[in-house]
């Protein structure tokens, strides 16, 4: 028996350059960190020959091509996994559909435990190309590379996605005091909305392949903030990093109608007045967690328990994806 985790994820600047339609021509740039909600994956030889599959569904089957999970079956296939007795079972934190990227926490949780299987030694880099060739490449999503990068190499880290598809991986160099701050002031409330993220980045996808002026342009201003949010958090200026955020999530809202709706722009508005200083969306939009940066924390956690949103606490996990348990 394997178990492997990987951790979901929050996006802190630049985030939707890392769509290959627009870091292909442009280059992108964004900041990730990886946080303590974990997708687990548990892999197990069974004794009877063929594939038991526990997800949101059950699956039982004979033949590799017969899966239907089309991320179990398409890594399966791409390491070419002899063993035709398996049991695969996933358990998460907090469910999908919420915007902290657990698509690609699941993929590369699930190469750790199919690599560990095979006994292969990989690196984390490795792990998170192998997840993009999946989800991008063979089964076209129309996703971008952070979840899987943030969730195979951990941290507080920036991530350079470059024309040809490679990635240069730079962790943000936080002072101890600012990383401190960052984690204790740092609030995440669920809106109670869940969207498939696909649906609202595939119009992005779409309107940056046509070279749609307005969302390229768009795109350029919020890598640019990736760049400022950057700065700022290695120069300690956590005021500025909550402006930045604010900013963008201004600037994210005109991508698309369904970028967000008029109760989720009301609780966030709410929150501005009541001790938030910069917040957003988190993920691609429409639905999941509005996280704040606030230095009146009782404050802005009352107000939003008024308001009957779910708060989430958080701390960053800098171990990334990794094997918990193997006998």
């Amino acid at each position: 028996m394997i178990i492997t985790r990987s951790p979901l994820r929050i996006s802190l600047g630049g985030g939707g350059t890392d769509l290959p339609s627009y870091y292909e021509e442009h280059g992108g740039f964004l900041i990730a960190a990886a946080i303590d909600k974990h997708v687990y994956i548990n892999v197990h030889r069974r004794f009877e020959e063929g594939y038991v599959l526990k997800y949101s569904q059950y699956e039982a089957t004979h033949e590799v091509e017969e899966i239907k999970h089309p991320i179990i079956r398409e890594s399966l296939k791409l390491l070419n996994v002899p063993e035709r007795n398996l049991e695969i079972t996933s358990m998460a934190d907090i469910p999908a559909g919420t915007g902290l990227g657990s698509s690609g926490s699941f993929t590369t949780a699930l190469l750790k435990a199919l690599h560990t299987l095979r006994k292969n030694i990989v690196r984390p880099s490795e792990i998170a190309a192998q997840a993009c060739q999946i989800e991008i490449e063979k089964l076209h999503e129309p996703v971008g590379k952070q979840d899987q990068y943030i969730a195979a190499v951990g941290g507080v880290t920036s991530f350079h996605f470059l024309p040809g598809g490679s990635v240069e991986i730079l962790p943000v160099e936080l002072a101890e005091e600012t990383l401190f701050n960052l984690q204790d002031n740092l609030l995440m409330f669920f809106t109670g909305y869940t969207r498939s993220a696909s649906k609202i980045l595939k119009e992005q996808d779409d309107k940056t392949k046509g070279l749609d002026k307005s969302m390229v342009e768009n795109l350029h201003f919020v890598k640019e903030l990736g760049v400022q949010s950057k700065d700022a958090l290695e120069a300690g200026d956590l005021h500025e990093f909550a402006r930045l955020m604010d900013v963008h999530w201004q600037r994210k809202k005109e991508r698309s109608g369904g970028m967000s709706n008029s109760e989720i722009n009301a609780w966030y508005d709410y929150a501005m007045v009541n001790g938030a200083l910069g917040g957003k969306l988190i993920g691609a939009g429409g639905g999941g967690f509005l996280m704040f940066y606030t230095e009146e924390v009782t404050r802005l956690r009352r107000a939003m328990r008024e308001k009957g949103l779910r708060e989430v606490r958080i701390r960053f996990d800098f171990e990334g994806t990794k094997i918990v348990a193997q006998d």
